[in-house]
């Protein structure tokens, strides 16, 4: 478990922890729509805005661990593999738990989806409920 915590801080707490937080709630979004069953169109939303938001919050993640990065190739003057793989560690976590919690989000609103009956879909194929 620990290990999994110096990951987290290693990605940058600023974007690791939020990511968590998103991911916590897409899951608590999948469970709520399996337990009540009425697998409406506010919850498939809800799934699908927050696994995006999370994807642009690690990518976001990603760009802020360059800067780093390649401040600290400048600071120093030289490149060494070890400074620059501090910085390349942190622009890669972020992204990669963000793409883990954008599937997972994305896989609910598959499976939301296919719980639903084909008439339930307008003809644009937006849920009747959304309209």
């Amino acid at each position: 478990m620990s290990a999994l915590f110096d990951k987290f801080n290693d990605g940058g707490p600023i974007f690791s922890y939020p990511i968590m937080i998103m991911l916590l709630i897409v899951v608590f979004l999948i469970v709520k729509g399996f337990i009540q069953g009425n697998n409406n169109g506010k919850t498939i939303a809800l799934l699908k805005s927050v696994g995006w938001f999370a994807l642009a919050w690690g990518f976001l993640g990603r760009t802020f661990g360059l800067i780093v990065a390649f401040d600290n190739v400048a600071s120093r003057g030289e490149l060494t593999p070890s400074l620059l793989a501090e910085g390349l560690k942190m622009a890669i976590l972020g992204p990669l738990f963000a793409i883990i919690v954008f599937i997972i989000a994305r896989a609910g609103v598959i499976f939301f989806l296919s719980m639903h009956k084909k008439g339930d879909f307008h003809p644009d194929g937006k849920l009747k409920t959304d309209l």
